[in-house]
Order: structure tokens, then C-alpha cells, then sequence
């Protein structure tokens, strides 16, 4: 099974790099959090970069 990557919305702090990142895969929800639209909007490689941008490490992978 393929890893798909997910925003822990209790810990987004509306930073906006994921976004800035891979804008094919995430975006800012109703309420300013990021979450993941389309997980295949990019590369496993350009996710795992957005993953370790995060200041506050909220985006983690699941399979």
C-alpha cells in the first residue's frame, strides 16, 4: 500500500509552507488549516520536503 501523507489540524498553525511547497497536494481549509486535497498533486520526495518544513511538525505519513 502506497504512503499517503495527513495534516494533524490540532497542531497546524496556519504557516502556509506546506502550501507554498506542494500546492498540487495541500491547501488551507475553511479555517486556515492546511490539509491534504490530493495526495497524488505531487512527488512522495516533494511531500516528504513540505514534512520536514513544517515548524511544527504536524504532517506525517500514513499506509
Amino acid at each position: 500500500m502506497a504512503k499517503v501523507p495527513y495534516v494533524d489540524k490540532d497542531e497546524c498553525t496556519s504557516c502556509n509552507v506546506c502550501v507554498d511547497m506542494v500546492s498540487g497536494v495541500f491547501q488551507m481549509d475553511e479555517e486556515n488549516k492546511a490539509e491534504v486535497y490530493d495526495p497524488s498533486g505531487g512527488s512522495e520526495s516533494e511531500i516528504q520536503d513540505a514534512i520536514d518544513a513544517c515548524p511544527v511538525l504536524c504532517i506525517h505519513w500514513k499506509e
